[in-house]
């Protein structure tokens, strides 16, 4: 008799244990999107609980083995179907356009100012993040600088003139609009099948993405002009953060400050083999190789990038973000304009 209780006592706290256990389901980036998903990301999330020693269960699914649309990140926060997402930024802005001015055509020409810029502006993001997806935003970091691939031959950017170009969002439209070409956005996931049809003409993204999705199969040239990086970020849901004891949320920000951090040496490393790569050249570590043309970036094309931020996407962008939050120009100005000293 004595056995059968303890028994039964056992396995009532055995019980009691796995109900004080949180878990945390968490929506990853897509899993065609290269190397910091793979090897950074779905890791970090899978061996969280013993790498922090929290108490906690994740949960990790890749947002296109979800089959959720990487554009409804935000959405899916304030829904709590997930209570982590990881952010894609551009394709999200839609919704929340304050999570673009972290990143405009002509802001960040390398990791180094992109990094100043993110830290100055991510408060500000955070606080619109929080009002209106009931989101709290962890930490951003670079998918890394985003070029131009094109599956017709071009040899700089007045080459677009007419063509469909596959953008993230609307700074890269605009841009591109200056030089006669259509803005297209699309899903990640949809952008190889595209070029290789014919639907759109040229890409956006970052080397190491390309060429994990195979688009230097269905493309020509590549244009090395760094336009934006492309940045991400983590976020949690507001309910969900609240109802972990501070002993929790300090783990786990630090936890995820750790992974940004690796995700911004690891994005830098990554680009410099990708490009390598894609283009048949050595070292190629990371990636397939495959023997895309490079062009080389002319002053005037360097030229039209470095003022593309107070010609084209600065005030595309913040007409769109005012519209949302009227202080979201004077917000943007206080932090980052004051790093660029506008």
């Amino acid at each position: 008799m004595r056995t059968i209780f303890a028994t039964a006592a056992a396995a009532c706290i055995a019980a009691t244990a796995q109900a004080d256990t949180t878990t945390l389901r968490v929506l990853g980036q897509p899993v065609g999107s290269g190397l910091i998903q793979q090897q950074k990301e779905q890791p970090f999330f899978e061996n969280l609980a013993e790498t922090s020693g929290m108490d906690i269960e994740v949960e990790y699914l890749p947002v296109d083995v979800a089959g959720i649309p990487d554009t409804d990140g935000m959405r899916v926060l304030r829904t709590g179907l997930f209570d982590i997402v990881s952010v894609r930024g551009p394709q999200v802005s839609r919704d929340e356009p304050a999570m673009l001015g972290l990143d405009l055509v002509g802001l960040n020409p390398d990791y180094e100012s992109g990094r100043v810029h993110a830290d100055a502006f991510l408060p500000v993001v955070d606080t619109a993040v929080q009002g209106r997806f009931n989101a709290k935003l962890l930490g951003v970091w670079p998918a890394g600088p985003q070029v131009i691939f094109c599956k017709p031959e071009i040899s700089g950017l007045s080459d677009l003139e007419g063509l469909k170009v596959r953008v993230g969002d609307q700074s890269a439209a605009a841009f591109v609009a200056q030089f006669g070409a259509t803005g297209v956005p699309l899903p990640f996931g949809e952008v190889q099948q595209s070029l290789s049809r014919g639907v759109v003409d040229c890409a956006i993204t970052g080397p190491a993405s390309a060429n994990s999705a195979g688009w230097p199969e269905v493309t020509t040239t590549v244009l090395p002009i760094a336009l934006q990086l492309a940045m991400n970020g983590y976020a949690i849901n507001l309910d969900t953060w609240n109802s972990l004891d501070e002993s929790t949320q300090v783990q786990l920000e630090e936890s995820i400050d750790s992974l940004v951090s690796e995700i911004w040496a690891y994005s830098e490393e990554l680009y410099s083999d990708a490009m390598n790569c894609n283009t048949g050249q050595e070292p190629c570590e990371h990636g397939t190789p495959y023997s895309l043309t490079s062009v080389p970036v002319s002053e005037e094309d360097l030229a039209a990038v470095s003022g593309a931020l107070v010609e084209s996407s600065l005030p595309a962008w913040t007409e769109q973000c005012n519209a949302v939050n009227p202080d979201c120009e004077a917000l943007w100005m206080e932090t980052v304009g004051a790093e660029l000293g506008l």
